[in-house]
């Protein structure tokens, strides 16, 4: 299926024959999250023997989910939080139509709504698309972007987001961090705000421990470089029933073996096939490996796997770093919140509070729930936490109190919480040293949000982009077809605006 964007970047599949005929290879795979079923899924489509390996006893990783039962005795799904599947997530959305093909599992959030706690109101909803009218259009109704503000930005310095190419960008901004490259440009301090917190906090850290470059990307994905849009669909089911038990039923049903609570402990050159893959009980000989697993757990991995790779690939895998915790707060509250809360709302300047989400104004289990007992589901995020906070889950229920007062006089069913630390952190100057697809073995893989790929991709259509990428790699190997890939365009839309941009952009040295 064509993406609607008529400047989408096409990246053409491997050629070579269908499938594998004869002695097919066996490939393992380990991490079942997104970027590894992407990576299981193409190469068991081509014939490969696949074998997945989970250490947890979910499937999805960092947008999994597993069941609990509350306090009322309901059963019901939790998961490590909100996720937003935007329309440019071709990659992704290509993964999903193996076992959707309808387009059911996902819906559509009217709106992209940002709340700022000095008054001001944002959204996305009626905007035009596409670059210049988008912004112009933002412009005129934002009561955070002013017309009368636009003396005081820096247009040199702001014009670089209007040319992003994949790598160039990294050449020119990496070196500076997301937080210099903002008062660079000056925007006013409410759409400071703004930029922070729809691009940057995207990525889990606070923007002077981000990477320019990540920031100007995401910017031009979301806004500036694709038709697309800002707004978003998201599961209208718990994602193990809507995505990933169906994803892996799919993959049993094309011959693949799916291991789910198996740790892989390190990876052997060697044995009956080119890797042994050692997990508790034994080892799986392997012909090729894909490690698609989360920064701790490749860095852990390869650290014990002393024969894997070369030295300088070791030493990038072990640079690896992770953002900030986070922490996602879920309440079942006896009472529901005003019906006309939007199921996602971002939020600015609520100290710990990044978005609260109304899981029951789209989700079904949760409406389900709520219809049954006369309540809520709310959910809370917290980015970036500093170390120094003593009690994040009190300071988030509070802020939430402050954003929908109506939730001060609900009383709680359950809650669950869910602290975690193991999202990649993309610092200033990182870049080139981030592991790619590639490894010194060609017959070893990367995938995952963590890895270099050079196309305007991030989070989830990274981790999509970068599993359909390393199957890709290894089919060709092989001689079998790969699978295409799409992007966001991979330069500004227009002649005449990347023109300007790199006629008369221009950033200051950054030491």
């Amino acid at each position: 299926m064509r993406p609607r964007d008529r400047k989408a970047v096409r990246v053409a599949a491997p050629a070579g024959r269908a499938r594998f005929d004869g002695d097919a290879p066996t490939v393992v795979v380990v991490g079942a999250g997104i970027a590894g079923l992407a990576a299981a899924t193409i190469l068991a489509e081509r014939g490969a023997r696949v074998v997945v390996c989970e250490r947890e006893h979910h499937l999805g990783g960092r947008v999994g989910g597993w069941p609990t039962r509350l306090a009322d005795g309901s059963e019901v799904t939790m998961t490590r939080g909100f996720h937003a599947f935007f329309r440019q997530y071709y990659n992704l959305r290509s993964l999903l139509r193996r076992v959707d093909p309808g387009g059911r599992a996902l819906v559509g959030l009217p709106d992209y709504p940002l709340w700022h706690t000095g008054g001001h109101r944002d959204g996305f909803a009626g905007l035009p698309t596409t670059l210049p009218w988008n912004a112009l259009a933002f412009l005129r109704r934002s009561p955070t972007f002013r017309w009368s503000d636009l003396p005081s930005v820096d247009a040199r310095a702001a014009l670089p987001l209007l040319d992003v190419s994949v790598p160039q960008v990294y050449r020119e901004l990496d070196g500076l961090d997301a937080a210099t490259y903002l008062e660079r440009i000056r925007f006013p301090r409410p759409a400071h705000a703004l930029a922070f917190e729809v691009f940057s906090r995207s990525f889990f850290a606070h923007p002077s421990r981000m990477s320019a470059a990540e920031l100007a990307v995401m910017f031009h994905i979301y806004f500036l470089g694709s038709s697309e849009g800002l707004l978003f669909d998201v599961a209208a089911d718990p994602f193990p029933h809507g995505l990933w038990e169906p994803l892996g039923r799919h993959l049993a049903e094309l011959g693949a073996t799916v291991r789910r609570g198996v740790e892989v402990r390190s990876v052997r050159p060697g044995g009956t096939r080119r890797f042994a893959v050692d997990v508790a009980g034994g080892a799986l000989d392997a012909d090729a490996v894909v490690l698609a697993a989360d920064v701790p757990g490749l860095r852990r991995v390869v650290a014990a796997s002393p024969r894997l790779g070369d030295a300088g690939w070791r030493e990038r895998v072990a640079e690896l770093r992770t953002a900030p915790p986070f922490l996602v707060s879920r309440y079942w509250l006896d009472r529901p919140v005003d019906p006309d809360r939007p199921g996602f709302l971002g939020t600015s300047g609520y100290g710990l509070l990044d978005n609260v989400s109304v899981l029951d104004h789209y989700e079904h289990e949760a409406r389900s729930w709520a219809a049954r007992t006369g309540g809520s589901v709310v959910e809370l995020h917290g980015y970036a936490l500093p170390a120094d906070e003593p009690d994040p889950r009190a300071r988030l229920w509070e802020q939430l109190t402050e954003v929908y007062p109506e939730t001060k006089r609900a009383g709680v069913v359950d809650e669950r919480h869910e602290l975690r630390a193991d999202c990649p952190l993309f610092p200033a100057g990182g870049f080139a040293r981030r592991p790619a697809v590639g490894t010194p073995d060609e017959f070893l893989v990367l995938a995952g949000d963590l890895v270099r790929i050079d196309l305007p991709v991030a989070l989830m259509e990274r981790a999509a982009t970068t599993g359909f990428a390393a199957a890709n790699r290894l089919l060709s190997r092989w001689g079998v077809a790969g699978t295409e890939l799409w992007s966001v365009p991979t330069a500004g839309r227009g002649p005449l605006l990347r023109a300007v941009a790199r006629r008369w952009g221009r950033l200051d040295d950054p030491s």
